[in-house]
Parts: structure tokens; sequence; C-alpha cells
């Protein structure tokens, strides 16, 4: 499947498997999942049996990821202003809200560096920052180191294991599933924790 996939993209001029590369990186985290971590891959392994360059991949699939996660960040910023805050959703009190924000608030900055490396999150991490009123300028800066370091791992891993796509797409499904796993746990531990410390401040009154 994946030879046939290459095989098609590398027919395609060079602008226009550039700006594919944008599209689905951008598209990732609107409309969750999307293939964009292989297309950018398969973008390094062509990076090395064709006339595409290393730079204008790295770029674009940087800049597809950026703008994704800033157009998410702004559909968040204007859904927690004119439709929570409102309160227009009526089993989500305002309360509930404010405690999830300030507590992104602490913390959202550190998952935003870590967001391109959190395969399966990207989408609700960009959301929950708008939401939450992060900084924009720093999360612009964060969000492109993420992506920047992420992207430049993704086109040096087709660039050397080009010729075996599978074996690329196999090792990130597992490694998304781990971390899907993993963040899953923890916010069972969390509920738990939360649920916990009410019950003993519920029981101590």
């Amino acid at each position: 499947m994946f030879e046939s996939i290459l095989e098609n993209i590398s027919e395609l001029s060079p602008i226009l498997i550039y700006i594919t590369i944008f599209l689905f990186a951008f598209i990732e985290n609107l409309f969750p999942p999307s293939p964009s971590d292989i297309v950018i891959v398969i973008g390094g392994s062509l990076v090395a049996t064709t006339k595409l360059h290393f730079a204008p991949v790295l770029i674009f699939g940087t800049c597809g990821s950026l703008a994704g996660f800033l157009t998410a960040y702004a559909i968040g910023w204007q859904l927690d202003k004119r439709v929570l805050h409102a309160g227009k959703i009526k089993f989500l009190s305002v309360e509930s809200i404010e405690k999830v924000e300030n507590a992104f608030q602490k913390f959202g900055y550190y998952l935003i560096v870590a967001n391109r490396f959190l395969p399966g999150t990207r989408a609700v991490i960009s959301f929950f920052a708008g939401m939450s009123r992060l900084n924009i300028h720093l999360t612009f800066w964060l969000s492109l180191i993420s992506s920047l370091l992420w992207n430049s791992l993704l086109v040096s891993m087709g660039m050397i294991f080009g010729h075996n796509i599978e074996m690329i797409d196999q090792f990130l499904t597992t490694y998304s599933n781990v971390v899907i796993s993993f963040t899953i746990v923890a916010i069972i531990v969390l509920v738990i924790r939360n649920f916990l410390l009410k019950y003993k401040q519920k029981k101590q009154n």
C-alpha cells in the first residue's frame, strides 16, 4: 500500500508535494486522526530519491503543523468566550470549565512543548491552549519549536529508512498507542485522586 502511495506522490511536481505535506500537517489539528506523520516521512524518503530537498519538506510540514495548531487555538479561544463561559452547554458548569483552565494555565506551556510528541492529543492540547487563554506569543514559539523538532525527526527517518515506509508506520503506530494508553491511565489516576480528595474533605466536614 505504501509503495503505491509513495509512487503516486513522487509523480507530483515538487511544489505540489510540498503543498500536500502542508495540508496534511494542517488538517491533523482540526480533523484528527490524519496520517500527517507518515506523509512527512514519505516526504523525507523522497528527499533521498528525488529532487525534493530537506529544508522545504521540513518548512512546509512545520508551517502546516503550526498553522493547524494556531487555528485550533483560535477556535478554543472563541468557543470558550461565546459558548462555554456563556453557560450554553448545560452539562458543563462554568466552575468545572474554570478548573480545567486553571490547571492548563499551570501546565499548558509544558504540554505545548511536548505537543508534537503526543499523537492523539495534539488537537486537544491546541484547543485547550486557546480555551485557557495562554499567551499567544509564547504559545506560538513553543509550538514552533515542538513542530520543528518532531518534523525534523520524521524527515530524517524518511531519508534513512525511506525504503521501508511500512516499518516506520508500524513504529509510529506503536508509539502512538503507547502514548495514548499512558495518557488514558494518567487521566484515570487524576480523576480517582480528585474523587478521593473530595470524599476525604466531605468526610472531615
